[in-house]
């Protein structure tokens, strides 16, 4: 099957106490070039999600310390990434229940490694194809939504997974001004709270890895006391 070039850098998070499952799907999954982030709990699942910002979201109802539908929820509180559950639970009650709560897909364990890579895959693209826009660009600076890319100058700069979100909000939001409070709560979620410090060192190390020549407009505005705005694109590359 042929793959997208932007499932190839997906990042997925799976939530899964099954370490033998868990192991079986990383190895799926990497087989087709996705990075796979771990978690053994529901509480390590919030706090890698939060860190990493998952692309797809792979979890199991069936926590010791959460209750998993309470997990969808929290999760579609902050996050519109593809939220596929895995389960052993086949009733339909309980398939209602996590759709209804906001996972977009319900796989029954044991399930064939193709088909999970084919939903996974189709989660996915539909979100890409609901996102057309793929491209930003202003003066030097190019930024490849699609390849998860920023381009200065023709040079390749690196952000942290963080970094890259706020910037990809900006980015895609380009000419709007997007507030303080929501980036914190785009990037960060419910850990955002009021405080604004870990935004601010995060648009610090931005800056810096950004730079700016001399002839050059700024990348990101500061709106006093409301946000930031980055230049409208000059093209667009569907």
């Amino acid at each position: 099957m042929k793959k997208n070039r932007t499932t190839d850098r997906a990042r997925i998070l799976l939530i899964d106490e099954d370490e033998n499952i868990s192991y079986l799907l990383r190895k799926t999954m990497e087989r087709d070039k996705y990075r796979i982030y771990s978690a053994k709990s529901g509480r390590e699942g919030m706090e890698t999600g939060t860190s990493i910002c998952p692309d797809l979201i792979l979890m199991d109802t069936a926590l010791h310390d959460l209750d998993g539908f309470g997990l969808i929820r929290w999760f579609r509180g902050w996050t519109d990434c593809p939220l596929l559950v895995i389960s052993a639970q086949n009733s339909y009650s309980d398939k209602v229940r996590a759709l209804y709560d906001g996972a977009d897909d319900y796989i029954v364990k044991p399930f064939h490694e193709e088909e999970l890579a084919a939903r996974i895959y189709t989660a996915l693209r539909r979100r890409i194809l609901n996102h057309p826009n793929t491209c930003y660009q202003s003066g030097a600076l190019k930024i490849d939504f699609d390849r998860r890319q920023v381009m200065l100058s023709g040079r390749e700069v690196h952000f942290s997974p963080v970094e890259y979100r706020i910037l990809e909000c900006l980015a895609s939001n380009s000419g709007a001004v997007v507030t303080y409070q929501m980036l914190l709560e785009k990037i960060w979620g419910p850990y955002a709270g009021s405080g604004s410090r870990i935004l601010r060192v995060n648009m610090t190390n931005i800056r810096q890895k950004l730079g700016r020549a001399p002839a050059e407009p700024e990348y990101i505005i500061t709106i006093p006391r409301v946000g930031y705005r980055m230049p409208e694109s000059q093209a667009l590359m569907i």
